[in-house]
């Protein structure tokens, strides 16, 4: 039986239908499942051994049905459901599923504040739109795939890192998904003595790199007023980065590919990220999670999956969440959501005794 499976979007959504993939794969007797999507994530697809064939939107739609209908499909599972996708099913007449986006119930709590939201995961929401195919949960969570030669070894790290680090996701697509940067800076502080990996694409490097540069001031001038040079943020002698002995960290936005973050992910002691996809790719390894929320609330249902995690968020605020998505800034413009974040953490003692 030919499957193919339907998302084009975006890392954390494509890693969310891996266990359809799989169930997909194990379950029904001979499949042979596709996947279509866009070709900057083509990545995360080709070194998953449930996926025989990856398409690409690389031109128009009419090519990519044109490449589709050559495959004939036996039943199609589409995990996106939008207007492009509706096109592919309609134009390839094969049987289908389609998971259910619950627009209606997000808009009346972004718009209203009523929370009619079942209390179910997306990764549910995708299985049912297979569930035509008998598949069901396997309960074996998430799946991510490092390629061969993209792994990073340990011994490429400063040796404090080698003993353990938290690994810290700093970037998310939108900025009302993201702690300003001073707050990420207490967050730092608030994990000291525990060395710090900084995580993000080329787009977070500036931010990781005020990051380290508010901590090696501190260390070198232990002075009054701490400044970062070339830089508006001004920490004083009590605020929260002069509470412990500064990390260490590394700044590994815009270092690292993808999967070599992934890497870097799977090896931390523990993860913290905002809502976006490598707090996903850290659950598909099983980590420990402190997830940081913004504009956006867990009762979307994608928060991380089957793993141990914890919920950062600024309880009881009456404009939250203002989107089930984000923005480029707090339509409020208080931005209290994340300026408001006490950054309480619970953290398990660092290894060796640090």
């Amino acid at each position: 039986m030919k499957i193919l499976v339907l998302r084009f979007s975006s890392i954390g959504d494509i890693v969310l239908t891996t266990p359809v993939v799989r169930a997909l794969a194990q379950q029904v007797p001979g499949a042979e499942v596709h996947f279509a999507t866009k070709p900057g994530y083509r990545g995360l697809l080709d070194a998953n051994p449930y996926v025989a064939k990856v398409h690409c939107l690389t031109g128009s739609l009419g090519e990519l049905v044109r490449e589709l209908r050559a495959e004939k499909y036996d039943y199609i599972v589409d995990l996106h459901h939008n207007l492009r996708t509706r096109l592919i099913k309609l134009q390839l007449g094969v049987k289908s599923g389609s998971f259910d986006k619950l627009n209606w119930p997000k808009w009346l709590l972004v718009n209203f504040k009523i929370d009619r939201l079942p209390r179910v995961h997306i990764v549910q929401r995708y299985l049912a739109a297979a569930a035509a195919l008998g598949v069901t949960d396997d309960g074996l969570g998430l799946d991510y795939f490092i390629p061969a030669g993209q792994e990073v070894a340990l011994d490429t790290l400063p040796v404090p890192f080698r003993r353990g680090y938290v690994a810290v996701a700093i970037g998310a697509q939108h900025a009302t998904k993201r702690l300003p940067v001073e707050k990420l800076i207490e967050l730092c502080a608030k994990l000291a003595p525990r060395p710090i990996v900084l995580l993000g694409g080329p787009e977070d490097e500036s931010i990781g790199h005020v990051i380290e540069e508010a901590f090696a001031t501190q260390a070198a001038a232990a002075q009054p007023t701490a400044v970062v040079p070339d830089s508006p943020y001004y920490f004083p002698k009590n605020s929260p980065i002069q509470a412990a002995a500064p990390p260490l960290i590394i700044n590994g936005c815009g270092r690292y590919s993808l999967h070599q973050s992934a890497s870097l992910l799977r090896q931390a002691d523990l993860v913290v990220s905002h809502d976006t996809g490598l707090m996903h790719i850290a659950a598909a390894f099983g980590k420990e999670i402190f997830s940081v929320w913004g504009n956006t609330v867990p009762a979307f249902g994608m928060y991380p999956f089957r793993t141990e995690f914890r919920v950062l968020e600024v309880p009881g605020l009456s404009c939250r969440p203002c989107s089930k998505i984000g923005f480029d800034k707090c339509p409020q413009g208080h931005f209290k959501c994340m300026r408001e974040q006490s950054l309480s953490l619970d953290l398990p003692p660092p290894r060796d005794g640090r």
